[in-house]
C-alpha cells in the first residue's frame, strides 16, 4: 500500500472514530448506557486502527489489534501507558455490556469509557498529524 493510501485510510478510520464518539455522547445523554459503551469502544478501536493503517498492518480479531497496539505503541511509550490499560478495560466493559445479560451499566462506568475515547482520539490525531 502506498503512503498516500495509508494516510487516507488512517484519516478515514479517524473520522469513523469521531463519528462513533458523537454517537456515544448522544446515547449517553439519552441514558442509553449499553449503546454508549459500545460506541465509545468502537471509537477507541477505530482510533487504534487509524494508527495501524500507517504501517500498514491489520488483524481480524479485536484482541489482536489491541494487543499489537499496546505492545508496539504503548509499551514503547509512543502513547502513554495509562491509555493502554484503559483500552484493555474498555474492551472488557464493551464485551460485558454487549453480551452479559446481568452486567450492570451505569452513568459513571460509561463516562469513563467516553473520556477514554475522547483522550485517545486527541492522542491519535496528534500522532497522525506529526507523521505527515
Amino acid at each position: 500500500m502506498s503512503p498516500k493510501v495509508s494516510n487516507e485510510l488512517a484519516k478515514h478510520r479517524l473520522e469513523q472514530a469521531k463519528e462513533n464518539f458523537e454517537e456515544a455522547e448522544i446515547l449517553y445523554k439519552a441514558n442509553k448506557f449499553k449503546g454508549a459503551n459500545n460506541r465509545a469502544y468502537y471509537c477507541i478501536f477505530h482510533s487504534i486502527k487509524a494508527v495501524l493503517a500507517l504501517e500498514p498492518i491489520d488483524f481480524k480479531r479485536h484482541k489482536d489489534v489491541i494487543g499489537y497496539f499496546n505492545k508496539n505503541y504503548v509499551n514503547t511509550e509512543i502513547f502513554p501507558k495509562d491509555i493502554g490499560k484503559r483500552i484493555v478495560k474498555s474492551s472488557k466493559v464493551r464485551e460485558d455490556s454487549d453480551y452479559d445479560d446481568e452486567y450492570s451499566v451505569d452513568s459513571e462506568k460509561t463516562m469513563i469509557q467516553i473520556e477514554t475515547a475522547k483522550e485517545l482520539i486527541e492522542l491519535v490525531e496528534k500522532y497522525l498529524n506529526d507523521k505527515k
